[in-house]
């Protein structure tokens, strides 16, 4: 399995980003699902998960600004990210999880100004 993240960039304060996360080489479908975060100098937290069944959960930090969803035609994860915070600039990572593990795609850079 490989994850692909995508849509980093930089925006101003209030902006919007949506970021993407390409899946390949297994079931997609079958993979409880997370976008994770990391700031200079601090450790990775996580953003947002949605299980198989499409249940989803957020970090309070981010709850009614950032919404994560999946496509499972075509094998992608997103997170819609609003009303953005100089607080959200971070190294942002989709991850897949089952009951073999998890796999962690490369890394986008989300950078947000005031």
């Amino acid at each position: 399995v490989q994850l692909q993240a995508s849509g980093g960039g930089s925006v101003q304060a209030g902006g919007t980003l949506r970021l993407s996360c390409a899946f390949s080489g297994g079931a997609f479908s079958s993979y409880a699902l997370g976008w994770y975060r990391q700031a200079p100098g601090k450790q990775r937290d996580l953003v947002a998960t949605i299980t198989p069944g499409g249940s989803t959960a957020y970090a309070d930090s981010v709850k009614g600004r950032f919404t994560i969803s999946k496509d499972n035609a075509a094998n992608t994860l997103y997170l819609q990210m609003n009303s953005l915070k100089t607080d959200d600039t971070a190294v942002y990572f989709c991850n897949a999880r089952d009951w073999r593990g998890s796999i962690w795609g490369q890394g986008t850079l989300v950078t947000v100004s005031s």
